[in-house]
């Protein structure tokens, strides 16, 4: 009878070194959170401390996400840093749809979060997640480099809990439609809400017709009388 506790052959210990087990997903999604780019583009005062994290001091590349992307095709991460108004928001949902899946969003500060000190100004947008897609909120005002990087490694970890069985950029019933991009005009639109806004246009016409009317009336009364 074979003793158990004897150590294995020469041929075993060499498979034991050099064969590993694992499942697709883990490698998957390992490679997809260590080759991160982000997408080289900053709103306002936050971008400052977007540009300390990649500096020699937090050296992001450490977590492979040193290569920032001018190109939104070559980009996987888009940090929304700094101040977002009216006027910037369809030019960054243009951008997003232009990155290729898959791709997430990190808000960071107070004013990509919530709109920030200057929430009640008549050209800020209370938090851009109104448009977009969020996946991490990076609150401060601005954030230190290390809260970055914090919120960094939760978009990793949103990365690693993910399935390549149901991410929704390899299924069929997925159109991954873009998301539809704001009009600048008065005020910003989302052109999702085009009925409401016509209906609202059609309520405040015919409450002026009838204003119209009733001052009309009440004219020839007095000339009447």
């Amino acid at each position: 009878m074979a003793d158990k506790s004897s150590k294995p052959s020469g041929a075993s210990e060499e498979l034991e070194r050099n064969i590993f087990l694992t499942t697709v997903d883990s490698v998957y999604n390992w490679g997809r959170a260590r080759s991160m780019w982000p997408m080289m583009f900053g709103l306002a005062c936050c971008a400052i401390e977007m540009i300390a994290v990649q500096a020699a001091r937090f050296d992001m590349s450490r977590f492979g996400m040193e290569i920032m992307r001018a190109s939104p095709r070559q980009a996987d991460l888009m940090i929304v840093s700094g101040t977002v108004t009216k006027k910037m928001v369809p030019n960054i949902v243009r951008l997003y749809n232009q990155m290729a899946e898959p791709k997430y969003v990190l808000a960071m500060g107070a004013c990509a979060t919530s709109g920030g000190p200057f929430k009640e100004g008549y050209n800020v947008v209370s938090g851009i997640d109104k448009y977009i897609p969020v996946d991490v909120y990076v609150p401060g005002c601005p954030p230190t480099p290390e809260a970055l990087i914090y919120g960094a490694l939760k978009v990793h970890e949103k990365v690693f809990s993910q399935s390549v069985k149901t991410v929704p950029w390899y299924r069929k019933d997925q159109l991954n439609e873009p998301v539809a991009l704001p009009v600048l005009g008065p005020d910003l639109y989302n052109p999702k809400d085009r009925e409401a806004l016509q209906r609202l246009i059609e309520i405040q016409a015919e409450e002026a017709k009838q204003a119209a009317q009733a001052e009309s009336a009440a004219e020839a009364v007095v000339e009447a009388g």
